[in-house]
């Protein structure tokens, strides 16, 4: 059993208590943002801060000068830093799988090589020699120079995954479209749901398609089912089209040239078919909704290009290097995370929703999904003693206008407090007009009103202003006090997507660390796994059935039923 370090309970430190102390004398005064802001005409220039090249406006949260150096005081507490450095550093701080946490190894520069060993390895030179690999790959198949097995080059990509090796590709494929130059499209697929890859595959033509599989171990339930369920399909719409005979050695060469994967456990992808020297590996030391940066992101190699993908690591390291740099009352990125502690343990919030004001960041908030719930949601701390304070967050979102029309209600006038991320830039890929007016602005206008009315509401006397009868007035006020955080950048480039999920996983980190949880293993969806296991032959195996619950087992005679 490795040497766990006991982790510093926050709860009973003397700034978590001051904490509590400031949180009480704030409600007992009354949180008044309209207030705070007339109070205080340079509330908007100390609370703004810029990062990378992203602009952060904390001045709609529920915090003073006070509450930011109490903050601090508690990130000091925890030794926030210290832990920090100890990430960077390589210490094994996933206590629970004795590894260590070096995401932000995967876009260190190459003229580090050497700078960083861990476990007897030169973790910089390790990445760039795999980075080098895959650029290669990516210029051949964008090329041309790469063909499938009747010699036409490749259009299309079918990536396959689960988890972090898919969220984190498809939402940066996304958002990043208008820099797909290659004319090559990809698909993504992940759900074991036979209709997931059944939609994905529709329309493509095999022979100019290749399929990425995306599975660190290669034995990935979900994953190698749809890898299979692939591979059929391209082999019977290859013989149909006549690219191949059918025969053993033509399928095996239709393999090699229609599969490549990302993988380090290369007998089991040569006894898939796949060329070993077509698969590209990562480490232990990247967790999946964290390897986004890595091989993972071949896919996008390939449709953006080797030089977009290293602007796309640049904006993780200009975060890395600001979170690493920055004294905490000045750094944005620990404050938000010491921030959301602050809702979570003193105003008990559950939930926090991210609001992106572009369109391309629309699979942003179920990427935020995976990174933050399945690294925060634990009930242990990192030396396996129970936890002291709530932890963890739901997060969730949609995209702009979209949002408001659905969601923003409960946001302004529910029982519950949301902490809010706004996110939005200030071009767009594609300025249009309307009858003279630029949309964007017309957009990016929405964006503002929305903080706005969540910081400052609309009182009941300016709703009777308004000549609203005495019995509605109620249902048109507006309490305001409604926490936002607003983040602007200039233009939704791979430079500036690397910026926000770098910013996002060092926010996770934060509070990690200020609950003492391991926020790198997840152990949490393993029973699941297991039991699945145990459940499926029961659909057809009576000896199974009995074996099972009451609650199962009157499911699977549904299923029985009413299978056709």
């Amino acid at each position: 059993m490795p040497t766990v370090p006991e982790p510093i309970d926050a709860v009973q430190t003397a700034a978590w208590k001051a904490l509590q102390e400031h949180h009480d004398a704030l409600v007992r005064e009354g949180i008044d943002l309209k207030g705070w802001f007339a109070a205080d005409p340079d509330r908007v220039e100390k609370l703004s801060f810029t990062a990378g090249d992203l602009f952060f406006d904390l001045s709609k949260n529920l915090i003073t000068d006070e509450t930011v150096k109490l903050l601090a005081d508690l990130g000091r507490a925890v030794k926030l830093e210290e832990r920090r450095d100890a990430m960077y550093a390589g210490a094994h701080i996933n206590t629970t799988e004795d590894r260590a946490v070096l995401h932000t190894a995967l876009r260190r520069p190459k003229e580090q090589a050497g700078s960083l060993i861990v476990d007897g390895q030169d973790v910089v030179a390790d990445v760039h020699e795999v980075l080098d690999r895959m650029y290669a790959f990516a210029e051949r198949v964008r090329s041309g120079e790469w063909k499938g097995v009747s010699g036409k080059r490749i259009e299309h990509l079918v990536s396959v995954g689960i988890g972090g090796s898919d969220l984190g590709p498809v939402m940066a494929y996304e958002a990043l479209k208008p820099y797909a130059d290659a004319g090559i499209d990809c698909r993504y697929i992940s759900n074991i749901d036979p209709n997931d890859a059944a939609e994905k595959l529709r329309g493509l033509d095999p022979e100019t398609t290749l399929v990425i599989i995306v599975s660190k171990t290669f034995t990935t339930l979900e994953t190698l089912t749809n890898a299979r369920e692939v591979r059929t399909w391209m082999l019977d719409a290859l013989k149909a089209a006549g690219a191949i005979d059918g025969s053993e050695a033509s399928q095996a060469d239709a393999v090699k040239k229609h599969f490549v994967a990302v993988s380090t456990a290369l007998d089991l992808v040569a006894d898939f078919g796949i060329d070993p020297e077509n698969a590209f590996g990562f480490w232990s030391w990247v967790g999946g909704r964290y390897s986004v940066d890595s091989a993972v992101g071949l896919s996008l190699i390939v449709v953006l290009g080797p030089e977009r993908f290293q602007q796309f690591l640049a904006g993780f390291r200009a975060i890395d290097e600001y979170f690493e740099e920055t004294p905490l009352e000045e750094n944005v990125v620990a404050l938000m995370g010491l921030m959301n502690v602050w809702y979570v343990n003193f105003f008990d919030s559950k939930t926090h929703a991210v609001l992106p004001y572009t369109q391309y960041l629309h699979r942003f908030p179920a990427y935020l999904q995976q990174l933050t719930m399945e690294s925060n949601g634990k009930h242990v701390r990192w030396d396996g003693t129970p936890v002291t304070s709530a932890t963890g967050e739901v997060f969730w979102g949609e995209p702009g206008t979209n949002g408001q029309h659905a969601f923003y209600q409960l946001i302004h006038q529910g029982t519950q407090m949301i902490p809010a991320d706004f996110i939005a830039f200030a071009n767009t890929a594609h300025p249009v007009e309307d009858g003279g007016q630029d949309v964007h602005e017309l957009f990016l206008g929405n964006f503002l009103a929305q903080t706005k009315a969540l910081a400052f509401g609309k009182t009941a006397d300016e709703v009777r202003a308004e000549g609203t009868a005495e019995w509605m007035v109620p249902a048109r006020v507006f309490a305001g006090n409604r926490p936002t955080t607003s983040i602007m950048g200039d233009e939704l480039t791979p430079f500036a997507l690397g910026e926000l999920i770098a910013l996002y996983e060092h926010i996770t980190f934060v509070q990690g660390t200020v609950w003492g949880i391991d926020s790198y293993d997840q152990w949490g969806v393993e029973l699941g796994k297991q039991l699945a296991k145990q459940i499926t032959p029961a659909f057809h195996d009576d000896a199974a059935l009995a074996e099972q619950d009451a609650s199962t087992r009157s499911l699977i005679a549904f299923y029985r039923a009413h299978r056709r």
